[in-house]
């Protein structure tokens, strides 16, 4: 099968939906399938195999300087129309994978769409709450043209019907429980995440530092926290637009802040901690909770979003309204204090993340376009709108 991809977001840029595509790629290879991908800012020219376009795009140097925001063009629509694709998956389109939402309609080709990023919440924390209903409209629109729109938890799923968006289902949650896992602790990134004090209670945040991540709820969790447990440490991996803010408003004696990691150090700062805290309450799945279970570390998390679908409350972590500091800080106090308890809800969440293989995940996916290949050309709609209809280009199924 060939699968024309557009993302707004790709490598190098590291984050859950981009862990998400990188992986269904390596296995959509693996099983055989090729992938045409379009991609912002500045991506490798392949991987896994598979070419990868870059498309020319720019920074929202105010708003979240690390986005890059692909410019649709003529000749994506003519590499996209060469390739010949059996299907179009568009991934969370706002911007150039909208694009690929117009040119997949524009050509009668089959579409597969997938909801990863609640936009138009991220609007509120964003500080650019006006746009709100725009961006919901927008994003409705956009899902709609598609035969199969796919969500990344069960929460999402029921958040896109809300919105308007039809024909929902499940894209299912995976994790890499190879390169993740408890044995990839080590004394070394111990001392480094918590600043030469490798024997105090250390929680860890991994992921983008950013405004919508609500990580600034944690500055009084740690602080009441160090009164339960004294001593107790926070590190946080990652970067964004928000880093420079937190430095300031952290306690800089019991707070780590290292850049982000990736590979074995990453794996390492997973599994070196003793709980991760996840205060979001804006993730449609939350990955970075599910690496941190493959990891054997027990996951404290906002009762919001995606993350319930993740974390087994009382069994795999806790699970804590947004804005009850003492519900954080009974929590993260248990899980650090109680050594046999944290073990056992290590191994549990362990045991847990080992059920979700990426390769059953994109087998899932790969499902999904043969659903919606059937379904464009088994129920064929003409091409709508004036627009369309007066500047279709419409193309043959493609059946070798």
């Amino acid at each position: 099968m060939r699968i024309a991809m557009f993302t707004e977001v790709f490598l190098p840029k590291i984050d859950g939906v981009v862990t998400r595509v990188v992986r269904t790629l390596e296995h959509l290879g693996e099983m055989g399938h090729e992938v045409l991908l379009f991609a912002p800012g500045e991506p490798p020219a392949e991987h896994a195999g598979h070419r990868v376009v870059r498309v020319r795009s720019f920074s929202l140097r105010y708003l979240y300087p690390e986005l890059k925001v692909g410019v649709p063009t003529p000749a994506i629509a003519r590499r996209m129309e060469s390739f010949r694709p059996h299907v179009v998956h568009t991934v969370n389109p706002v911007w150039l994978a909208a694009y690929g939402v117009l040119s997949a309609g524009r050509r009668d080709l089959p579409l597969l769409a997938s909801f990863h990023t609640d936009v138009p919440q991220y609007t509120e924390s964003l500080r650019i709450g006006a746009l709100r209903h725009p961006a919901e409209s927008w994003i409705r629109f956009l899902h709609n043209k598609a035969e199969v729109n796919l969500c990344t938890s069960g929460p999402m799923v029921d958040r896109a019907r809300q919105v308007g968006i039809e024909r929902v289902d499940l894209w299912p949650k995976a994790v890499d429980t190879a390169g993740y896992r408890p044995s990839k602790a080590t004394g070394e990134m111990r001392a480094r995440l918590t600043d030469g004090h490798p024997e105090a209670p250390l929680v860890a945040y991994v992921g983008r530092m950013s405004r919508e991540k609500d990580l600034g709820r944690l500055v009084e969790v740690m602080r009441r926290l160090r009164e339960r447990v004294p001593g107790a440490r926070l590190a946080m991996v990652g970067s964004g637009p928000y880093l420079d803010e937190l430095k300031k408003r952290f306690d800089p004696g019991h707070t780590v802040f290292t850049g982000y990691l990736s590979g074995a150090d990453l794996a390492a700062a997973y599994a070196s901690a003793d709980v991760f805290a996840f205060p979001s309450t804006t993730e449609t799945l939350g990955l970075v909770a599910l690496e941190s279970m493959a990891s054997g570390v027990p996951v404290v998390g906002a009762r919001a979003g995606g993350i319930p679908f993740v974390i087994d409350d009382g069994a795999t972590g806790f699970l804590v309204e947004s804005g009850d500091v003492g519900g954080w800080v009974d929590r993260l106090a248990l899980l650090l204090t109680d050594t046999g308890r944290r073990a056992a809800m290590g191994r549990a969440a362990r045991a847990e993340a080992e059920r979700h293989s990426w390769r059953a995940a994109t087998a899932a996916v790969v499902d999904y376009y043969g659903r919606a290949i059937e379904t464009h050309w088994s129920e064929h709609r003409p091409l709508n709108g004036p627009l369309l209809d007066r500047f279709a280009k419409p193309m043959p199924r493609a059946v070798d």
